[in-house]
């Protein structure tokens, strides 16, 4: 089965995000992957991924991916945030990383944890 990894990144963390997923791009070519819009638009264009686009962050993305988590559709999160700017939808980011949190799901909200993150699974996947 493949793994379910959601992808979304502030407007300031977007170009972290296709950086990452520029140096996972094999790794991540074999995942089932969820992005909101514009990241997912970006990771589309610049990256070569195919990726399952949600609405945008603010217009309901995080819920949309946060039900999906609910449900069983998601396997990790990588939401690289922005903590020094103030968002319109801090609740449903909230929402969202609380859901990983109750539901056991891996969560990455820097590039740092990102990296181990993507690393450990790419070894799962490796080792088969």
């Amino acid at each position: 089965m493949k793994t379910r990894i959601a992808l979304i990144a502030h407007d300031k963390k977007k170009d972290d995000m296709i950086a990452l997923a520029s140096q996972y791009k094999d790794f991540l070519a074999t995942c089932e992957l969820t992005a909101t819009g514009t990241t997912g638009g970006r990771l589309v264009k610049e990256v070569g991924l195919a990726v399952d686009r949600k609405h945008s962050g603010p217009f309901g993305g995080d819920l949309q991916i946060g039900s999906m988590l609910v449900e069983g559709g998601i396997d990790c999160v990588i939401f690289l945030r922005d903590p020094m700017t103030p968002q319109p939808h801090e609740p449903d980011i909230n929402a969202l990383v609380r859901a990983c949190d109750v539901h056991n799901t891996p969560c990455a909200t820097n590039v740092s944890s990102a990296h181990l993150v993507l690393a450990q699974l790419q070894q799962r996947a490796a080792r088969g």
